[in-house]
């Protein structure tokens, strides 16, 4: 991570000094004003190029290098996203849920109220409520944060492929 942060800065001095040279140059053309021979500006412009250029394939390098860890972050997340899943079923299969407590289960672990998962399954409060209450006791905890503690651990706690 220093060595990325450093190129970058690097990146940035060496374009901003040719940048600063170019404009200078074309300052003192402008006003007539010439401190050095043409000869000595002309290789201070080929080197304000060169480190333009330079700074151009930098930049390419450091966005190549950030897309592919972006890339790699992306399908680390689809992992997790699906190790989380086949650890919700999987825990859903080794505490006998219902198919409906497992449906009503998922629903309060992405933190529906409730009332929420009643009108989506088309069930009363009451209803949700025993069956979260089932859940709960299947699972050996006293409520969803709990629930929810329980497959945070255990996710962290295995690695990814």
């Amino acid at each position: 991570m220093l060595k990325r942060g450093f190129v970058i800065s690097l990146i940035f001095v060496v374009q901003l000094v040719g940048a600063l040279f170019f404009v200078l140059n074309i300052l003192t053309s402008v006003i007539g004003f010439a401190p050095l021979n043409w000869q000595v500006s002309e290789f201070i412009e080929l080197g304000a190029a060169v480190s333009l250029l330079i700074g151009v394939g930098l930049t390419w390098w450091v966005l190549v290098s950030i897309l592919k860890r972006n890339k790699l972050m992306e399908v680390q997340l689809r992992a997790a996203s699906g190790a989380f899943m086949d650890l919700l079923y999987e825990r859903f299969q080794e505490w006998e849920l219902t198919p409906a407590e497992a449906d009503v289960a998922l629903f309060a672990i992405k933190g529906l109220s409730t009332q929420d998962i009643a009108n989506l399954r088309g069930v009363s409060e009451g209803t949700v409520k025993a069956q979260t209450n089932a859940i709960y006791r299947k699972a050996g905890v006293t409520g969803r944060p709990q629930l929810l503690s329980q497959f945070l651990d255990d996710l962290i706690s295995t690695p990814l492929a």
